[in-house]
């Protein structure tokens, strides 16, 4: 289910940012979407716990900065996803956490019910 929220938040990016732009079709968003989680996974979890100070001073904002970060790296080692600046990366970053948050939220409720 998160690989394909994240698949998703990867469609929705690529089509309401113009910075932002994967080459290729369904298949192509997954792959996308598995490397992305598989950094966030590991070099993520890392850099997160490096950058927990200004994690804590920014009550949790700069994980967005990590999480364009990681993005941007994606891009440097797959051809199919192309980032043009920190920027497009940075708001990419953001709305994709939101849509994973919102997807997240929804599926505990209704777990619960």
């Amino acid at each position: 289910m998160r690989w394909a929220t994240l698949s998703g938040a990867f469609w929705v990016v690529s089509a309401l940012i113009p910075g932002i732009d994967v080459k290729g079709g369904f298949t192509t968003y997954l792959w996308v979407a598995l490397l992305f989680g598989l950094l966030n996974a590991t070099l993520g979890s890392l850099l997160k716990l490096l950058t927990l100070p200004a994690v804590i001073l920014t009550l949790g904002l700069f994980l967005v900065v990590v999480n364009a970060a990681i993005l941007m790296l994606v891009a440097r080692w797959s051809d199919k996803l192309d980032v043009n600046n920190f920027w497009s990366a940075l708001l990419a970053a953001a709305i994709i956490s939101v849509i994973r948050g919102l997807v997240s939220g929804v599926t505990k409720k209704a777990r619960h019910l």
